[in-house]
């Protein structure tokens, strides 16, 4: 009986919330009171899939999702990102029949890395994808190695684990284990011999915490690594990038699955063969996973084209507190030729809590943004001035930067008459007050 009030009472929340526009946690969080271990009491799929990591986490679900269901099989995922036990719970129970079966083929989970051991507490994934670990929102998170800890404690021997073997954090859950799969990159054309940004998440063996060396690196700390003194290092992989064209847009995957790229990134090569390999691991041919997701374009809106008067632009969603994210989204300015202004909006620094921490800045590797493809840097937001500071220190000539607090400022400032097109790089929190204006 406390399993049937708790799916009906889900099932009603979660209609009401869509009506009057509130989140999909609720629901779940009513029904885990009325049934703490409801979770435990519903009959799920055949396939359970799971992914976590510090990014990329929607989007690769997202590409999971797309490529099971343009092979006929029927998924339930939680779309709208809310990847705690309280939105998992919703997402399960509003998928369910009353007398709790799960009412899909497979079942799709994205979980946030630190509260993982919660949800699997009760759902055990057949397979688990972990896409890398990064010093990420800090206040909250710690460092990465401490979310490693609170993250092995949502594994279990029954798991299919599928790892992210150029991290050297993700790989070592594989350490000593059996049915593991791991995917990776090979030495590529883009890659670099040192870790450019301030700090080295890699820097030391995550087995006997001796130095790692590196003899490639594809960015920050993912790269082939090896430790002198243990003998750990970068495992072989079961599908693995062989190329990349980022100017052209293309990717190869095991030397023969040839995938066109939407968003020419390094992050979006590797959310591509994560999904490419789960693909694989529930038997669905590699040239029709490869075919489903060239020119994949994602609905989640971490990637959105806009245009600011006659200007085309994508505004690429970063995570603030989380330099990685940045770093990669503005590559992807600093790689286009064509020329391009950069705006960079820093309005709120979480949805969630309120510190006004903004420390973080100086983790950002901004220096990039010195290239001659980046034409103008416009800095908005509450933060404005903060980000002026930083940019202070470095060596962009000072006459490349201009600052508004407003951020509509900074949109009428960059509605002219000029040719280049616009990057915007912002957070969750803020691309809502950007997008409103385009």
């Amino acid at each position: 009986m406390k399993r049937l009030l708790a799916i009906v009472v889900c099932k009603i929340l979660r209609v009401v919330g869509k009506i009057v526009g509130k989140g999909s946690s609720l629901p779940g969080k009513f029904a885990l009171k009325i049934c703490p271990d409801v979770l435990s009491r519903v009959k799920l799929p055949e396939y359970i899939i799971a992914v976590t990591g510090s990014n990329g986490k929607t989007s690769t679900v997202e590409m999971i999702a797309h490529v099971l269901t343009q092979n006929g099989k029927r998924v339930a995922w939680n779309k709208e990102g809310s990847n705690q036990i309280e939105g998992v719970t919703t997402m399960v129970l509003c998928n369910a029949t009353l007398s709790g079966r799960v009412k899909s083929d497979i079942l799709l989970i994205e979980s946030d890395e630190r509260f993982a051991k919660y949800t699997f507490k009760y759902i055990s994934p057949t397979h688990y994808v972990m896409t890398n670990l990064y010093r990420d929102q800090l206040t909250r998170n710690g460092h990465p190695e401490w979310v490693y800890d609170a993250l092995s404690e949502s594994i279990n021997d029954n798991m299919q684990l599928i790892l992210n073997a150029d991290d050297p954090l993700i790989s070592h859950f594989g350490y000593g284990r059996n049915n593991v799969v791991y995917f990776g990159a090979d030495k590529l054309s883009t890659d670099i011999k040192e870790n450019k940004s301030v700090y080295n998440d890699g820097a030391y063996c995550p087995h006997c915490k001796k130095p790692l060396v590196y003899s490639t690196r594809h960015y920050n700390h993912i790269g082939h690594y090896e430790c002198k003194s243990c003998g750990y290092k970068r495992q072989d992989t079961a599908h693995a990038v062989t190329d990349v064209d980022l100017e052209n847009g293309r990717m190869t995957i095991d030397g023969k699955y040839n995938i066109t790229l939407a968003l020419r990134s390094l992050y979006n090569i590797y959310n591509l063969l994560a999904a490419f390999t789960v693909g694989s691991a529930v038997g669905i041919d590699g040239e029709k996973i490869a075919s489903d997701l060239s020119d994949y374009v994602m609905k989640n809106g971490r990637v959105v084209n806009f245009n600011v008067g006659k200007r085309p632009g994508t505004l690429l969603v970063a995570k603030h507190e989380n330099s990685i994210s940045y770093d990669l989204s503005m590559s992807v300015a600093c790689a286009d030729k064509r020329g391009c202004d950069v705006l960079i909006i820093v309005d709120a620094v979480s949805r969630k809590y309120f510190t006004s921490d903004v420390s973080w800045l100086w983790d950002i590797d901004f220096e990039m943004l010195g290239c001659e493809n980046v034409h103008e840097i416009v800095l908005a937001g509450t933060y404005c001035n903060d980000l002026a500071v930083r940019f202070s220190y470095t060596d962009i000539p000072q006459e490349k930067i201009r600052v508004f607090s407003g951020i509509e400022d900074a949109y009428n400032y960059l509605n002219s008459d000029r040719d280049e097109y616009i990057y915007t790089v912002t957070c969750f929190s803020d691309k809502g007050k950007f997008l409103s204006l385009v």
